[in-house]
C-alpha cells in the first residue's frame, strides 16, 4: 500500500492506494484491449463486408483466406459473428473486470487460438507467399500467446479498488468580539 499526504488549504489530504498485483492488472486490461480491438476490426470486416475480407484479409496487399480455397458468403459472415461474440466477451471482462471474466476471456481466445494455429502451421496455400505464410502464423501464435497469457497473468481473487481519500480540515480559530 502507498499512502500520501498532500497538504491544501484549511486541512490535509490523505490517500491510499493498494500495490499489490497493480502492474499484473494492467497488463490484463492491455490484453483484453489488444484482443478485442483486433476481435472487433476482424469481426466487423467479416460481418459487413463479407467479399472484401474474404479477398484482402489482412490487408496491407496480403491475402491469406483467398489464396486458401473458394469464397463461401455465409462462413464469411459466420467467422465475422464469431469473433463479434468473442469480441463481447472480450469486452466483458475489460469493462466488468475480475479475474473469472478475464480468464474465461482467455481460454475462448485460447479455444479458437490452439486449433486456428495448428491450421496455419500445417497448411500453406500454393498460392501464398512465404512472408505472408510466416506473418500469418506469427499472428496465429499471437492469439494463443494473449489468450493464454490472461489465464497466466490475472491475479487470483477480487480486484481492490482504492478507498477514497480522507480529508482532515483544521480547526477554525476562533475571533473573541
Amino acid at each position: 500500500m502507498r499512502i500520501t499526504v498532500d497538504g491544501k488549504s484549511g486541512g490535509l489530504r490523505v490517500r491510499m492506494r493498494f500495490q499489490q498485483q497493480r502492474n499484473r492488472w494492467l497488463a490484463v486490461r492491455i490484453i483484453l484491449g489488444v484482443l478485442a480491438f483486433q476481435g472487433a476490426v476482424v469481426g466487423l470486416w467479416a460481418v459487413f463486408a463479407p467479399h472484401s475480407w474474404y479477398t484482402s484479409f489482412p490487408g496491407f496487399g496480403m491475402q491469406w483466406i483467398g489464396a486458401d480455397g473458394p469464397y463461401n458468403h455465409h462462413l464469411a459472415s459466420d467467422v465475422g459473428s464469431f469473433f463479434l461474440a468473442l469480441t463481447a466477451v472480450t469486452l466483458a471482462a475489460l469493462f466488468l473486470g475480475g479475474s473469472a471474466l478475464a480468464q474465461v476471456a482467455g481460454l475462448g481466445w485460447l479455444v479458437f487460438g490452439v486449433p486456428h494455429l495448428i491450421y496455419h502451421a500445417f497448411h500453406k496455400p500454393a498460392d501464398m507467399s512465404g512472408g505472408s505464410f510466416t506473418l500469418s502464423v506469427i499472428g496465429a501464435a499471437l492469439i494463443v500467446a494473449l489468450g493464454l497469457a490472461l489465464i497466466l497473468v490475472t491475479p487470483r481473487g477480487p480486484q481492490l479498488r482504492d478507498p477514497a481519500p480522507i480529508n482532515f480540515q483544521r480547526p477554525r480559530r476562533r475571533t473573541n468580539r
